[in-house]
């Protein structure tokens, strides 16, 4: 079962939540946005700018259009993307509040939480840029020991 797959909380409503969250925490610029089949939330907190891709599902997808007995009406099909679009953006509230909230609680560092999604002069973001060197150095496999030894 996926997070929030059944919430009656607008998408609206839910980036008003982000908003509130980022707020409350710190953050001093907030956007949103969308073009086909994807959805963005940016902001500036701790002099960083983050940005975070929601790929959106896609309306005419198998699992919208059609259920067990068959090819749903056109208004279920909607009310089906309407759902799935929905749990996205609850989804991506819990991502930001749960980070956000571990560097309040000082599990983490707000650099280490973000990293991935961290803008980088280029308009790249971290994981853009690194995520290729990640599967080189496992395709590789010259990596250390997930444990290492320490010494007391």
């Amino acid at each position: 079962m996926a997070y929030a797959e059944k919430t009656s909380v607008s998408v609206e409503s839910s980036k008003a939540d982000i908003e509130r969250v980022l707020s409350k925490y710190g953050a001093d610029q907030f956007m949103s946005g969308w073009q086909k089949g994807m959805a963005m939330v940016a902001f500036r907190m701790n002099g960083r700018h983050v940005r975070f891709l929601l790929p959106m599902p896609d309306k005419n997808e198998k699992r919208f259009t059609h259920h067990s007995r068959g090819v749903r009406t056109a208004s279920a099909a909607i009310k089906e993307w309407e759902q799935a679009c929905r749990q996205k953006w609850r989804a991506l509230l819990l991502v930001v509040k749960a980070k956000l909230e571990a560097c309040e609680a000082g599990i983490t560092e707000f650099d280490d939480e973000f990293m991935a999604h961290i803008v980088l002069p280029s308009g790249e973001t971290m994981g853009d840029r690194y995520k290729p060197q990640i599967a080189i150095a496992y395709e590789q496999g010259d990596m250390p020991p997930l444990l290492p030894d320490y010494t007391s």
